[in-house]
């Protein structure tokens, strides 16, 4: 008893200091996010003198201005809606393969499934131009020179810009459908095929339906990214003047005179259609059970498709090569020839695109520039966002739970769309700091405050309480027991989430082309300018730098993080 009530005295002592924190880092993180947001908002309701700050006005006349737009509107839901559903077409029957049945080398398949991820859609979308353009394209040049008449495959079109996206969301939907899959008992699959349905008829009829939550799930996430989308329709629509919201947002800021008003009535644009998809996808699940794994132990069985087993491998291979073998060999291919072309001489191979890229002052500048946000960006977040997932999962501080719905709200709104109010809201700030390399670190921060919060809290949910409580009663502050026993037994999450942080910071893109200033360039926006104003052979060196960069890191820091698990992993 008399520990019981020492242990809460001393705990009252403490809790100013947890307060002190918490109210410190939740003010932090609600400003990064919410002070773009703000000023996104005020800048679509400008109405008044275009370069007055702030705004002498303000109305509607912006957004009475949108169904001008219509086209655009429509081009953006139609290439999302696409890209959506072939992405779900991918996930759904790449995972039922490798979760259901007997595919050789199933174990190898299900690890490669995620390599598209770390593709970048900019990398991709860079292969696929130089593959399927309609008079240049390399697959269209062979189509020609076998007898052929027009253009075998166009990917600057609306379906062609949904098929390049989907091919590098569709590994995102593989994981989250495969996820459901692994945990839902196969018992009324089998009951199915005992009462003689077929396999196809048990997949449709059985499999689809109890999977349900995880579809719309990966849907609703594959729609979003698809709405937020700029890399894969900037490289492939904008040259044929096909345009998405995003692109055509990008478009309004860069013109002469700039239209930021219309630019920002058209992001604000993308919440609604956003937040309607959630609104509906908890209407659609909302009273219907899905539970499928109950009390009883089960042990996933594997279905004998006999010889359909290799058609299934050469289906999963397929998309390998189309996402990820294919676009690298492209790169690869046109980086080291003078002039890219389908059929080239032996003098037409060179490696003049590499000396290039790392001879000029701008590419180095810009490769060490998204070395330094990489690094400072993942080092900084995971302090960040560390303290943010303790304090959502751990603290009884009030308002947690609102804490974390605006955390959380960077990962539904669209990058480019969110660097548009930071470059709103810097360009009014006390301190110039817009157009540096310092505002690019406050944007990289705030928009991957979700990805690390996510990475740490999944091994956070993971500690017994019972651990920091122990230190509690053995006196230790607050401070003590997170400096030497939480934070080594995070050790495995935080490395996990300063890799995936890293890894996103150095290839983003929409997060980086608002902000940029002249002394602040940054690899991948480098690489969209080379692409507009220099050579596709150079593009794709520059390309393949920043692949074998990612590629680098993630060779030598995987294998740490491992290595770290196994060893200073979670107690359960």
């Amino acid at each position: 008893m008399a520990s019981a009530a020492l242990a809460e005295e001393e705990g009252k002592r403490r809790t100013p200091t947890q307060l002190i924190v918490g109210v410190a880092v939740g003010v932090v993180a609600a400003v990064l996010v919410l002070y773009p947001i703000f000023f996104l908002l005020q800048a679509s309701l400008d109405v008044g003198e275009p370069n007055v700050r702030p705004p002498t006005a303000y109305g509607l006349d912006n957004y009475a201005l949108l169904p001008s737009y219509w086209e655009i509107m429509l081009n953006t839901l139609i290439v999302a809606f696409a890209a959506t559903i072939m992405a779900l077409v991918f996930g759904f029957l790449s995972a039922w393969i490798l979760t259901r049945t007997n595919v050789p080398f199933r174990r190898t398949l299900v690890q490669l499934m995620a390599v598209p991820y770390y593709v970048t859609p900019l990398l991709g979308a860079l292969a696929w131009s130089l593959l399927g353009a309609p008079e240049s394209g390399f697959i269209n040049q062979v189509w020609r020179a076998a007898g052929g008449t027009g253009a075998l495959i166009d990917v600057t079109g609306p379906i062609g810009i949904a098929w390049v996206m989907a091919l590098f969301e569709g590994s995102v939907a593989f994981v989250m459908i495969s996820a459901v899959m692994q945990s839902m008992d196969p018992a009324l699959e089998e009951a199915s095929q005992v009462i003689g349905a077929s396999r196809w008829h048990t997949m449709m009829k059985v499999t689809l339906p109890l999977v349900a939550p995880g579809v719309l799930g990966a849907a609703i996430y594959v729609f979003a990214e698809m709405l937020g989308s700029f890399s894969a329709a900037l490289v492939l629509g904008s040259p044929n003047r096909f345009y998405v919201i995003t692109t055509a947002m990008y478009q309004l800021v860069g013109q002469y005179p700039p239209r930021l008003p219309l630019a920002a009535a058209m992001g604000v644009s993308l919440f609604a259609v956003m937040f309607a998809m959630i609104w509906l996808y908890r209407r659609i699940t909302a009273g219907k059970s899905y539970v499928t794994v109950g009390g009883k132990a089960f042990r996933p069985r594997l279905m004998d498709v006999g010889r359909l087993r290799w058609l299934f491998f050469a289906i999963c291979v397929l998309y390998l090569v189309l996402a990820v073998g294919l676009p690298f060999f492209v790169l690869i291919f046109a980086s080291v020839q003078r002039l890219a072309t389908a059929f080239p001489s032996l003098d037409n191979f060179t490696l003049e695109h590499y000396r290039t890229a790392f001879s000029l002052n701008a590419v180095r500048q810009a490769l060490w520039n998204s070395l330094f946000l990489g690094v400072m960006t993942a080092t900084i977040g995971i302090v960040v966002t560390g303290l943010l997932a303790w304090l959502i999962q751990r603290s009884k501080i009030p308002g947690r739970g609102t804490l974390e719905y605006i955390v959380m709200f960077p990962q539904a709104v669209p990058r480019l769309v969110f660097a548009f109010g930071m470059m709103w809201a810097w360009l009014v700030f006390p301190i110039p700091i817009y157009g540096t390399i310092w505002v690019l670190l406050i944007a990289y921060l705030t928009v991957f405050l979700p990805l690390g919060v996510r990475a740490i809290s999944g091994v956070l949910v993971q500690l017994d309480r019972s651990l920091e409580e122990c230190g509690e009663m053995c006196g230790a502050s607050w401070g003590y027991r997170m400096r030497t026993i939480t934070m080594p037994l995070l050790r495995p999450g935080l490395l996990a989430a300063w890799l995936l942080i890293f890894i996103s910071s150095v290839r983003e893109l929409g997060a980086s082309i608002l902000l940029i200033g002249p002394d602040s360039k940054v690899l991948t926006p480098a690489i969209v300018e080379a692409f507009f104003t220099t050579s596709s052979e150079l593009t794709a060196a520059m390309a393949l730098i920043q692949t074998v960069l990612v590629g680098l890191a993630m060779l030598v820091l995987f294998p740490l993080v491992g290595r770290l698990s196994r060893h200073g992993g979670a107690t359960p």
